[in-house]
């Protein structure tokens, strides 16, 4: 069974994060190529999504995320 992982993280440009993701470069993202957007939210400010993005990283709970996304 594989491991479902989670990014959570803020753009501009959904399509244009996510196809960087999906490219060559190192770090996190890198490792999977198989990222597909399950979930997304808008927002009016980019501190607003910042601080959106920053409550759910505080969760830290799989549950939580997967409660969301459903």
């Amino acid at each position: 069974m594989d491991l479902i992982r989670y990014y959570i993280g803020s753009t501009s440009d959904i399509g244009k994060r996510l196809k960087k993701h999906l490219q060559n470069h190192k770090g996190y993202t890198a490792r999977a190529k198989d990222w597909k957007l399950v979930y997304h939210e808008v927002f009016s400010t980019k501190a607003g999504a910042y601080a959106r993005e920053r409550k759910i990283k505080s969760w830290k709970s799989r549950v939580m995320i997967e409660k969301l996304i459903n």
